[in-house]
C-alpha cells in the first residue's frame, strides 16, 4: 500500500535545540533531567550516561557507567532521582528470562513493574527487592502504564491488545482487555486527569480509549505512515504528541469533540447501486453481471463497490487526517469545515525509537535508531 502524503508543513515548528552523538549504539530509552540541563541515557552499548551542558552548549557526560549487558528500558524519579533500568539478560534487580522490555517505578507504592519477552508482568518493592506478585500474558509485552488511584496495570502486547490488571500487594485480578489494532502495541499513554488510555501500534494507528466516560468509547487517530513508537500527553494544553519510526512527529489537538469509526457492515451487494459482490453467485447468476470487489465508506461503514466509493476525503474528527476513501452521499455531506485538520505534522529527521517528553520546559527528547539524540523545543506548537 503507497504511502500517505501528509499535508504541508505548518510554518510553527518544533525548534532543534541540541543533539547528542557520542553513544556507540542505539539508545534504547532517555530522559531529561526536570529543572536541569541534563539527560540521562541508556543504550545497546551497555552504558548509563547522565549528559550536563556545559558553558559551549554542548552535552558532555559527566557520569558513564558500564553494565554488565545490553540496557533495555529505564524508569526515572526525578522526585526521588532513583533510576530503574532493565537489561538484555533479564535482569533488573530481579530477574526475568529474557530481555527486559519496560520497566516502571511507582513511588507511591515503592513498586517497580517490569515486563520481559518471557511474557512475564512482575511487581516488586523497591526498597527489599522482593517479588510481590507475577501475571503470565498471553504474548511479549511491550507497553506498561499504571494508575495509582485505582492501581489499575495497562498491559499492552505484541498480539495487539490492552489488559487492565488490579493490582494488589500479592494478588491480581484481571479487570477486562481491549482489542483494536491489527498489529502489536508498540506505546501506551495514560492521563489520570481525563481518565483516557492512549495505545500506538504497529498498524501505524492510535487509539484514544475513554476509560473514565465508561461507555466504552475507542477514538481511532490516523496520520502516521509508519509504526508508532512513542506516545505522550500534555495535560495542559490536551494535545497528544506522537511519533513514529520515520521520524514523523504528530502533535494532536485532543480539545476537540471526535467522533467514533463506525463499524464496517456486512453485505452481498453494493449498499448504494445494489451490485452484487464476486462471492454473491445466486446474484450474478440472475442479474448476469460480473461481480465486485467490496470496499468500505470510512464515515458511514456502508459496503459499497468502487464505483460508489470513488472519492476522498479527509475526516479529522474521525481521526482520518489523510484521505480516505467515501461513498459518494457522505462525500456530498462532507464540508470545507468537516476537513480542518486537528494534527500539525513534523519531521524529526531520524528513525525514532523512543520520545521522552518533560512538560515543565516543553522540551521534546527522540532517540534515534542513527545513535543520536536530539532535544526540541515544543513551546512553537505545543502551547
Amino acid at each position: 500500500m503507497a504511502a500517505q502524503i501528509q499535508p504541508k508543513p505548518q510554518t510553527r515548528t518544533p525548534v532543534l535545540l541540541n543533539k547528542i552523538e557520542a553513544s556507540q549504539d542505539v539508545v534504547n530509552t532517555a530522559v531529561i533531567i526536570p529543572k536541569e540541563d541534563g539527560v540521562i541515557s541508556v543504550s545497546e552499548d551497555r552504558t548509563i550516561r547522565i549528559w550536563l551542558k556545559r558553558d559551549s552548549g554542548q552535552y558532555w557526560p559527566s557520569v558513564y557507567h558500564t553494565m554488565p549487558d545490553s540496557c533495555s528500558c529505564m524508569s526515572f524519579n526525578p522526585e526521588t532521582r532513583r533510576l530503574s533500568m532493565g537489561m538484555e539478560n533479564g535482569t533488573i534487580s530481579v530477574t526475568h528470562q529474557g530481555r527486559v522490555t519496560v520497566v516502571l517505578f511507582v513511588l507511591e507504592m515503592e513498586w517497580v513493574l517490569s515486563t520481559g519477552q518471557d511474557k512475564n508482568f512482575t511487581w516488586h518493592c523497591s526498597e527489599s527487592g522482593t517479588q510481590l506478585g507475577l501475571y503470565r500474558t498471553t504474548a511479549w509485552v511491550s507497553g506498561l502504564q499504571f494508575d495509582v488511584e485505582t492501581r489499575h496495570a495497562f498491559v499492552g502486547d505484541y498480539s495487539g491488545q490492552v489488559t487492565i490488571l488490579k493490582l494488589e500487594l500479592d494478588s491480581c485480578s484481571l479487570v477486562t482487555t481491549f482489542k483494536g489494532h491489527t498489529g502489536n502495541v508498540t506505546a501506551l499513554c495514560w492521563d489520570p486527569v481525563q481518565r483516557v488510555l492512549f495505545s500506538g501500534s504497529s498498524d501505524h494507528s492510535i487509539i484514544m480509549w475513554d476509560i473514565g466516560g465508561r461507555k466504552g468509547t475507542a477514538i481511532e487517530l490516523q496520520g502516521h505512515n509508519e509504526k508508532v513508537q512513542g506516545l505522550c500527553y500534555a495535560p495542559h494544553s490536551r494535545q497528544l504528541i506522537s511519533c513514529s519510526s520515520d521520524g514523523g512527529i504528530v502533535i494532536w489537538n485532543m480539545d476537540v469533540t471526535r467522533q467514533e469509526t463506525p463499524e464496517w457492515l456486512d453485505s452481498d451487494s453494493c449498499q448504494k447501486c445494489e451490485q452484487p459482490f464476486f462471492w454473491n453467485f445466486k446474484q450474478m447468476w440472475d442479474s448476469k453481471k460480473i461481480g465486485l470487489r467490496q470496499h468500505h465508506c470510512r464515515k458511514c461503514g456502508q459496503a459499497v463497490c468502487g464505483k460508489c466509493s470513488a472519492k476522498r476525503s479527509t475526516i479529522p474528527l474521525m481521526g482520518f487526517e489523510f484521505e480516505v476513501r467515501v461513498c459518494d452521499s457522505c462525500h456530498e455531506s462532507i464540508t470545507d469545515e468537516d476537513r480542518a485538520p486537528t494534527a500539525t505534522f513534523h519531521d524529526s529527521k531520524h528513525s525514532i525509537v523512543y520520545m521522552h517528553y518533560e512538560p515543565t520546559t516543553g522540551w521534546l527528547l527522540t532517540s534515534g535508531a542513527d545513535k543520536v539524540v536530539k532535544l526540541w523545543d515544543m513551546t512553537p506548537v505545543v502551547s
